[in-house]
């Protein structure tokens, strides 16, 4: 499936608060091996990535705090395909950036657009479906995004709503209705009820003429700061301009942007053991349990009449637990985190809430 034409834009500058206290803003969740498989999740997507693009056309596009964690962490990139943003502008500016840089390159790209964080299971499904995406990408001239059958009516997600698509390549794809950010409960409950919902899986693919058109039409003045340094963009001064562009660049994701707004979008139906790993309740439904349905990262936890917790230590540490249910254990050098896994939407609100503290190492 590799093709030179195939180019890939990982996109890894968030900070992941909601994974706190192991998620920090000098060391966010993608950088670590939030599984225990031995791999960080960046490292897992990049190798995912290997499959479908060559080496030298994978793009990472992160936070230039991060350029020597990427460097040292992704085995045989080069920093020229490390894009460092100066500051956080959310994701179209980067897939901007990260345009300019392709077109250079190959102004025949097809390009896909993914998260560093996300898990997939079922690794053999996803290339089947990104091929599907590729096909109708190149064949219509559409944008495309993956959307998630749903197992739950979640309300960490976005969802789309899709409709049969006259131009599609095959039944799995659909045309997008309407996007919807995250609902509340009972709207999440109608939603899967209806049938014509799947979870936004924040994975886009598409040619890099289609993604120009778009910009152009939806983002002008974003696409206009992006075009006039295009020549800085691969010379010594490309620091400098990207910092001058940062500095009075819209912050604006591509979401909002762009695929709410454009009438050429598809969405390809798929089912590959996906999880954004957003929160601890999302990687607990991913990390083997005990008897007592306790799922633990670590290598020296002894638990009694304890069940249903989601368990994060380090491997040099005993921990020892005792008459707890449901609840999110997590311990770092430095921080000590316990936190009913009902109410673990408070962790990012907790972290800012340290924000204003002292003495309190939250970053």
């Amino acid at each position: 499936m590799v093709n030179s034409d195939n180019f890939c834009v990982i996109m890894a500058g968030g900070i992941g608060s909601r994974f706190w206290p192991m998620s920090r803003t000098s060391y966010p969740k993608q950088f670590h091996d939030i599984l225990g498989t031995g791999s960080t999740l960046i490292q897992q997507t990049f190798e995912r990535f290997l499959h479908i693009c060559p080496k030298e056309n994978i793009y990472i596009v992160t936070n230039e705090q991060y350029r020597e964690l990427v460097k040292e962490q992704l085995n045989g990139i080069s920093y020229e395909q490390i894009l460092c943003e100066p500051s956080r502008r959310n994701t179209a500016p980067c897939v901007a950036y990260a345009n300019e840089k392709i077109r250079a390159k190959n102004p025949h790209a097809r390009i896909i657009v993914a998260p560093s964080d996300h898990l997939i299971l079922k690794e053999q499904v996803f290339f089947s479906t990104i091929e599907t995406a590729l096909d109708q990408a190149l064949t219509t001239g559409n944008l495309v995004t993956l959307g998630i059958k749903p197992s739950r009516p979640d309300t960490g997600y976005g969802y789309i709503q899709f409709t049969d698509a006259e131009d599609a390549v095959n039944d799995q794809v659909k045309k997008v209705k309407t996007f919807t950010e995250k609902p509340n409960i009972d709207l999440a409950r109608e939603f899967i009820k209806s049938g014509d919902f799947y979870w936004n899986s924040g994975i886009f693919i598409w040619t890099l003429d289609s993604i120009t058109k778009a910009f152009k039409q939806h983002l002008p003045e974003v696409t206009e700061l992006f075009e006039d340094g295009a020549a800085a963009l691969n010379s010594e001064q490309e620091e400098e301009k990207i910092a001058e562009i940062y500095s009075v660049c819209e912050s604006v994701s591509l979401d909002y942007g762009i695929m709410e707004k454009a009438k050429n979008v598809d969405l390809v139906l798929s089912d590959f053991g996906w999880s954004d790993l957003g929160t601890w309740g999302s990687l607990f439904t991913h990390v083997k349990k005990d008897k007592d349905h306790n799922a633990i990262v670590g290598k020296n936890v002894v638990v009694y009449n304890s069940s249903d917790n989601m368990i994060n230590v380090p491997e040099n540490k005993l921990v020892v637990i005792q008459g707890l249910d449901d609840y999110i254990l997590v311990d770092t050098d430095d921080v000590l985190l316990l936190c009913p896994k009902e109410e673990e939407q408070r962790i990012k609100q907790i972290v800012t809430d340290l924000k204003t503290g002292k003495n309190v190492n939250f970053a």
